[in-house]
């Protein structure tokens, strides 16, 4: 599977590769691999990673985020723990909000020209409103 075939909120299988202290490396297929971070192990305080994953061990994990630039992949174990038992369609829901929502969209490069095409009004209407607090 390439990077692309990943999407952010897939629930995938992997297996524990390595431990550190600070989350546990997955293998997802042959040529990715991701880390599940010790905050998104379990939900609440996590003292030790090793209390809940050991090396070897088969994982359902869902995909928080993939760094297009890098090729990172975030892994979250607790998102897994937390489903719902809805409907399939409120479960692809749930997927997709329940957890880490990012705002921007890679395949939009707007960069400032929104800022630029409003900044005349937006600078005329703040000016009209200080205008009118005058009186």
């Amino acid at each position: 599977m390439i990077v692309s075939d990943y999407r952010i909120g897939m629930q995938v299988h992997g297996r524990v590769t390595g431990i550190q202290p600070y989350g546990a490396f997955v293998t997802l297929d042959a040529e990715h691999q991701g880390l599940i971070h010790i905050s998104e192990c379990h939900e609440g305080y996590v003292k030790s990673i090793t209390e809940y994953l050991e090396v070897g061990q088969v994982v359902d994990v869902v995909i928080l985020d993939i760094d297009e630039y890098t090729g990172k992949i975030s892994l979250s174990l607790r998102c897994v723990e937390h489903q719902p038992q809805h409907a399939a369609a409120d479960l692809e829901i749930y997927k997709t909000f329940q957890h880490k929502h990012f705002c921007t969209n890679r395949h939009v490069h707007a960069g400032f020209t929104p800022i630029a095409n409003n900044l005349d009004s937006w600078v005329a209407d703040s000016i009209r409103r200080l205008k009118v607090g005058e009186d």
